[in-house]
């Protein structure tokens, strides 16, 4: 352990604390008496709350509520802290299934550790070695969010309920023609006071994605944080 508390940057005085965030639920299936990581992912996402907001708030003085909101949302999403866990070397040290295959690049359990590590932490340490922690991990403050190209639909949803709780986007199917093995669909999404797009694809899936990068794109060119 110790050389995974030099990559992180703090020496735990209770070692079991961080055993126990890099012990994923798997590991239960063999061993149930084992504690694992999930209290300490609850606590550790309410901590990454408090310090990614207080982060866009000090690096974007003149935004306001929902544009903040977006900001914090990407900032800690799943895929930024995955690729922060990868980071600091998290799946070396990550105890899984001994019948588990290779770790997938994109395993959720690489965030939800990583949550549970900054959990562990601050019930160690306190705030200031969770504020250091945060920093270590280099997550994109002040990168630009116009990054939606994974999950375009996800990114829009976010970003409509985020500027007011109540929108949601709406997609509509406008026409489908063409022979059924190889379709044209037209897909309308709109977000009420963000826009609509209108997007002409082979398929009603890729349709609705196509229409939410569209609109996300109309969007961001207004001015708002994508």
């Amino acid at each position: 352990m110790t050389e995974f508390e030099d990559r992180i940057g703090y020496g735990f005085r209770d070692i079991s604390l961080l055993e126990m965030a890099l012990t994923s639920p798997s590991c239960r299936m063999e061993r149930p008496e084992l504690e694992d990581n999930q209290r300490l992912e609850f606590l550790g996402d309410a901590v990454f709350g408090l310090l990614s907001a207080a982060a866009v708030f000090a690096a974007y003085p003149g935004e306001q509520e929902g544009s903040l909101t977006v900001r914090r949302t990407h900032l800690v999403s799943t895929s930024a802290l995955i690729a922060a866990a990868h980071r600091i070397g998290l799946g070396e040290f990550l105890k899984r299934n001994a019948g588990a295959g290779p770790l997938p690049k994109n395993a959720k359990m690489l965030a939800d550790a990583v949550e549970a590590v900054m959990g562990a932490i601050w019930l160690d340490g306190g705030m200031g070695p969770a504020k250091r922690f945060f920093a270590r991990l280099e997550l994109p403050i002040e990168e630009k969010l116009n990054v939606w190209s994974d999950n375009p639909k996800g990114h829009l949803q976010v970003l409509s309920q985020a500027l007011k709780p109540s929108r949601k986007p709406v997609y509509r199917v406008d026409s489908v023609t063409g022979p059924s093995h190889a379709p044209t669909v037209t897909v309308t999404v709109s977000v009420q006071g963000l826009g609509t797009a209108t997007v002409t694809e082979c398929s009603q899936r890729k349709a609705e994605t196509a229409a939410a990068t569209a609109l996300l794109e109309k969007i961001h060119a207004d001015g708002h944080p994508c």
